[in-house]
């Protein structure tokens, strides 16, 4: 991915051993596998702290200190026959400047990447770092 530089190791106590990765993406076409591990990088790179786990049939990222895998969630990667869908739980509180993220949910809203070159990377890493750092507990009841 053009102009992210990470040279941060993945946290054995925070991210999924490879070959568990691995396993997960061995029936997924190579090149959404492609967009998984690009994502993936950007989101140790942005938020090294986030703890991988597979839940909902994707991968899921969370600030284990904040609280649970959805009131501190990052993202979720989620592989479909076409594309790859990054979604943020908290989606509907993050800015989207280029209008690309869909969903009518309360608050979920997702992207599909359905290839590595037409993928916006720098508007994701974006969206991966602002979610980083939002505070659920910052939004107004009622909001």
């Amino acid at each position: 991915m053009p102009g992210l530089e990470c040279y941060n190791i993945f946290k054995a106590q925070t991210m999924l051993p490879i070959h568990q990765v691995e396993l997960f993406l061995q029936n997924t076409p190579v090149h959404l596998q492609e967009i998984v591990l690009e994502l993936r990088n950007i989101i140790v790179c942005v938020a090294p702290d986030a703890q991988e786990v597979i839940r909902w049939k994707g991968l899921s990222y969370f600030h284990a200190g904040g609280g649970g895998i959805v009131s501190a969630g990052i993202c979720q990667i989620g592989i479909h026959e076409d594309h790859v869908r990054l979604a943020f739980i908290h989606g509907s509180f993050l800015s989207d400047p280029r209008a690309l993220l869909e969903g009518d949910r309360k608050a979920k809203r997702f992207i599909r990447i359905t290839s590595y070159e037409a993928a916006p990377w720098d508007v994701l890493e974006g969206l991966i770092r602002e979610s980083s750092q939002f505070d659920p507990r910052s939004i107004q009841p009622g909001v």
